[in-house]
């Protein structure tokens, strides 16, 4: 952070909007804060060619095309699954790696899909005390509980795609 007499740095931070100021009430305050940290998620995506989003410049394989993926399996676990009931336990493979044969728009395009699935069940559900279909380690966890892992895990991985964007092409901010 630059003192008061020196110069201010430049602004690297291209991508950069601010937090939601949604506070009409916990569940418009809760998809509010996940529909940002969705979006921030894609905005990292944005621009780059199929080659770089598959890019893995980080030892553990992970890339930005990776992460959409794996976040939109997460959508229909966490949402569908979970907290609907929908599908088996066994439909979910959380795995990073994209398949060749599976474009970058499919991928992306999936997940906008999953945001829209995920957003029509919470609403149609509305009471954030709602509790899972599906017990989470044997509870029967609220919605609450189950937005907040949610965004919690969504804002982990837009960290990681801010990072990946960052060394792919210099592009940075939230």
């Amino acid at each position: 952070m630059p003192d008061s007499n020196s110069d201010a740095l430049p602004d690297f931070e291209t991508q950069r909007e601010p937090v939601p100021r949604v506070d009409t009430g916990e569940l418009d305050t809760a998809l509010a804060f996940l529909d940002f940290v969705r979006s921030c998620v894609l905005k990292k995506a944005s621009g780059l060619t199929d080659e770089q989003l598959r890019r893995a410049v980080v030892p553990s394989g992970t890339s930005i095309l990776g992460l959409i993926q794996h976040l939109t399996v997460g959508e229909r676990f966490w949402f569908g699954y979970q907290l609907a009931g929908i599908g088996e336990d066994a439909d979910f493979d959380f795995d990073m790696v994209v398949p060749a044969g599976r474009s970058a728009a499919e991928v992306i395009a999936e997940y906008r899909a999953a945001i829209e699935e995920s957003n029509e069940l919470i609403r149609r559900i509305g009471d954030p005390d709602a509790r899972v279909a599906v017990p989470v380690d044997g509870e029967y966890l609220s919605m609450r509980w189950v937005i907040a892992h949610a965004t919690g895990e969504a804002t982990r991985h837009a960290g990681h795609a801010d990072i990946i964007r960052e060394l792919i092409d210099g592009t940075t901010g939230r």
